[in-house]
């Protein structure tokens, strides 16, 4: 799970630039020699402080090694450089949902658990698993304290962000049993079935197979109970919707565009702007029944055939607390619905 990462550079150009600037700098000795640099040294002397295990550390650092690779993935993520257009087609697609299905079959009753405990709805839980590593069949090929020392030494642009992910993987080792010199991930240093950070892990991860093991890596049950777990603490509203495609005319709508997901007017106010929920009955994306003092937010996507208009509860900006791109909350809903027609359990509306 990567969380979202502004001068007359975008972002995403200077992280490009910064990227190849370090990756030109870097001589044969540096590549493998984190253990040897002053900003290691205060990293393993903080850690020290807090009574971890110095030797441990040392010894961590000392194999950790910089993967440019990795600095070149970070520079050119899905979500900055694809429409939506192009996005969807890699998460929405039948292999995901066979996958998905299976997955439901073998862990129903954990699903059904872990939606009535927390009020997440369990289509949900399954198209996160199920975008992050196709329910643990894609995990990451890079080792986390690879990723996690690259990003956080050699990658100016959020080296605060992956070190401190860095100490939290050390810190991480003692509770949730992993071995921190093995362990392997995304680019970015998530891990295992959903993905979590070290931070999430420390800090939403749970045990919800109780035999006093939190494992988001072999365990599927916890890994379920845990991105569950993950959307409560976040503020899931149970029942309410997430997306709904929208009309617009005439102008004030576009002052109105939102690229974040994160709701800043309620549906009265969208609906006097120009901004029409599309009905139940011509799409299955639609809230009819939505109040109309519910807080919403506009986002103008590049679909297949042009310009499509969402309009979006907070329960997507939930999703987004996840991955901070909306084209990821997105797929994420739009595979959640696709479920939710072959549940078994419930009835498609």
């Amino acid at each position: 799970m990567i969380k979202s990462l502004s001068s007359t550079l975008t972002a995403s150009a200077f992280y490009v630039i910064a990227a190849a600037a370090h990756a030109s700098e870097a001589s044969p000795n540096n590549q493998s020699d984190y253990v040897n640099r002053p900003e290691v040294k205060a990293m393993i002397d903080e850690l020290a402080e807090e009574g971890l295990d110095r030797q441990r550390i040392t010894s961590l650092m000392s194999q950790a090694k910089r993967q440019d690779k990795i600095l070149e993935a970070i520079a050119r993520p899905a979500e900055k450089t694809l429409t939506w257009a192009q996005y969807q087609k890699i998460f929405i697609q039948q292999s995901r949902m066979d996958q998905g299905n299976a997955f439901r079959k073998e862990q129903e009753a954990i699903l059904a658990k872990a939606e009535s405990v927390s009020g997440v709805d369990r289509d949900m839980i399954l198209a996160i698993i199920g975008i992050e590593t196709r329910y643990g069949r894609q995990r990451g090929g890079y080792k986390v304290i690879d990723a996690l020392a690259t990003l956080g030494f050699d990658y100016p642009p959020r080296s605060t962000f992956f070190r401190g992910q860095l100490k939290e993987l050390f810190r991480l080792e003692q509770s949730a049993h992993i071995d921190a010199a093995t362990i392997t991930g995304s680019y970015a240093g998530a891990m295992g079935y959903p993905q979590f950070i070290p931070s999430s892990y420390i800090n939403f991860a749970v045990d919800f197979d109780e035999d006093g093991k939190t494992d988001l890596v072999d365990n599927p049950v916890d890994a379920i109970g845990s991105v569950a777990n993950y959307f409560k603490e976040h503020k899931w509203q149970t029942g309410l919707p997430v997306a709904a495609r929208a009309r617009v005319e005439g102008d004030k709508y576009q002052a109105l565009v939102n690229d974040k997901g994160k709701p800043d007017m309620t549906l009265k106010q969208a609906i006097k702007a120009g901004i029409t929920p599309v009905p139940c009955k011509e799409s299955e994306h639609c809230f009819d029944k939505l109040v109309k003092d519910t807080d919403v937010a506009l986002l103008e996507l590049e679909g297949e055939r042009g310009k499509e208009y969402w309009l979006v509860t907070q329960n997507f900006y939930v999703i987004t607390r996840y991955n901070h791109s909306v084209l990821y909350a997105m797929a994420a809903y739009q595979l959640s619905r696709e479920f939710e027609k072959t549940n078994p359990d419930k009835k498609h509306k």
